[in-house]
This record gives C-alpha cells, structure tokens and sequence, in this order.
C-alpha cells in the first residue's frame, strides 16, 4: 500500500463528510458532528478512527467502538469502511480492517460486527466476515413538505426541545429493546444517549418530535441535520402504545418540521425484517437507494 494510515484528528472532519458524501450520500454527519466525534468520543466505549491519506488528500475511513448498549457480552463494531472509488484495490480497506480489529482486540471484543453493500461482500469474507442480516437505506424528498397530521384525542405532539431528556431517554431505550438487528439494543444508558444523541451537534431538537399520552412520552422521532440533507435517527414507540399509528404519526410531523426549515431530503434505514417500519416508510414515500449487510465474526 502506497496511502499512509494514521488515527483520526480532529482536523479530518470535512474530509471525513467528503468522502462519505462521495461513497455513501445517503449517510449523513456534519462536519461539526464528525469533528465533535473525534475529539469527544463516546464516553465507555473506547472508540477510536482511522483514515487513510495520500498525497494530502484523505480517501479512507473507519472507526471501531465497544458496543455497550446491547447485553450481549464482549461486542464491538466497525463502521462501515470508506474508501474513495479510484483508491479501492491497493490496500486501504484491508488496513483499515486490520488497525479496527487490532484495536477490538486490545479492547477485550470476542465478535466483531461491521456492515457492507452487497458488491463488498467478498471482501468481508476474506476477512473472516459472515453475512448476517440485509438493511434497507431510503430517501424522501420532503418537496413538497408532508402535511401536519391532526393528532387523535389524548395525543400531544411536541418539539423534542420543549421536553425533558430525561423522559425522551426512557422512551427511546423502551422502544428500541426489541428492533431487529444482530444483537439486542437493551442497555441503552443516559449517559452515553445524551452524548450521542441529545448533545449531538446535528440533532435538530425543533424538528425532532415525541408523542405524548397522560404525562408520559409514548413515541419519537429524532431527526439529525446537515444542511438541508436529514437523517431519521430513531423513530419508535414503547410496547404498551404500539398498534395506534403513533410512531408513523410522529415522523410525519418530525418531516413536516425539518422541510419547514429547509431540509429537501430525508434518509433512513431499517432492518429488512422490520416489516412495521418499512411499511410506515413505504406509506410516507421514502424510496430504496441502498441496502448493506452486516457482516459477523469471532475474534480469536
């Protein structure tokens, strides 16, 4: 490999969203968001990033983390690698994977999970990588703006910002125990919801909306922001008010919002067996642009 690997600064972060608005456009962090991330890192989970450079100019990027929000022990994860289309097949991929995994390694993480598209595949295969579960990337564009659905007797929509986070923790960690995926999301603590989601320079806290019934937040949909591009954080309600329309409900006004205030296209993903999501989606117009998989392995 001719590229120079080194971790991540601080001062990578606009080549950083560069390059993942080149590779995957539908994967959305600000600058200030990456910056933040680098800098600031999620507190328990000794995450760490690496990119890739040649001649000044940074074509790849990965990061790796312990999972500490899911029961299952000894988990970490690789984000999805970026590495620039005409610098693929000279080595950057492989020693972004070997520099994550050494670091899992030395974190004490026994399985590894990472995510890939379907062309990828059998570059995670010779890594020791076995396809798990297929996830749906879709877009919406919010021109014209969804209409501002009238809310049923008892229902209170509010901007995220007119309530405690505290209560839209507990709702988001109820929520979020039973999505589908490789390992359970059942450990979702405040602390590191408030890092990474509530004190997250993109969240949009006007746009991002819950809904409320008797006192208590029931459903939400958090929205984070990069210029007029958003992505649909988490969108979920807790088990007791599911089967009443309150999650599709609160999307639509999270939407609403955010093209109110100028955002043009709206991403997210689901997990392919989340069927109640995607037809939540498929009813709000959001269109297939992508898929990936996540890709399993033991470390020995």
């Amino acid at each position: 490999m001719t590229d120079l690997i080194r971790p991540a600064r601080p001062e990578d972060a606009p080549g950083v969203v560069a390059l993942r608005a080149l590779v995957y456009p539908y994967l959305v962090r600000g600058v200030e968001s990456t910056r933040r991330m680098i800098a600031q890192p999620p507190p328990g989970e000794d995450w760490a990033a690496w990119v890739v450079e040649t001649d000044g100019q940074l074509v790849g990027w990965a990061s790796a983390y312990r999972n500490t929000q899911t029961s299952t022990a000894g988990v970490g994860e690789i984000s999805t690698l970026h590495v620039h289309p005409a610098h693929r097949h000279r080595g950057a991929g492989t020693a972004l994977f070997d520099a994550a995994l050494d670091h899992l390694r030395r974190t004490g993480a026994t399985r590894v999970l990472t995510h890939c598209r379907a062309e990828s595949l059998p570059f995670a295969q010779r890594h020791g990588f076995t396809p798990s579960r297929e996830l749906r990337y879709s877009a919406l564009d919010l021109r014209p703006a969804p209409p501002l659905p009238e809310p049923p007797p008892g229902v209170r929509l509010l901007p995220a910002a007119e309530v405690d986070p505290r209560r839209i923790h507990r709702a988001d960690a109820e929520s979020s125990r039973d999505e589908p995926g490789d390992v359970p999301t059942d450990v979702l603590g405040y602390d590191l919801w408030q890092h990474e989601v509530w004190d997250n320079p993109g969240l949009d806290r006007q746009a991002s909306t819950v809904a409320e019934v008797a006192g208590e937040v029931v459903a939400l949909s958090l929205v984070k922001r990069d210029g007029d591009r958003m992505w649909s954080d988490f969108t979920g309600t807790v088990p007791e008010h599911r089967g009443r329309g309150l999650a599709r409900l609160t999307k639509q006004v999270a939407l609403h919002r955010a093209a109110a205030t100028g955002v043009r296209t709206a991403y997210t993903s689901n997990d392919e067996a989340n069927g109640p999501m995607l037809a939540i989606n498929a009813r709000l117009g959001y269109r297939p642009v992508d898929s990936q998989w996540s890709c399993r392995r033991t470390l020995s």
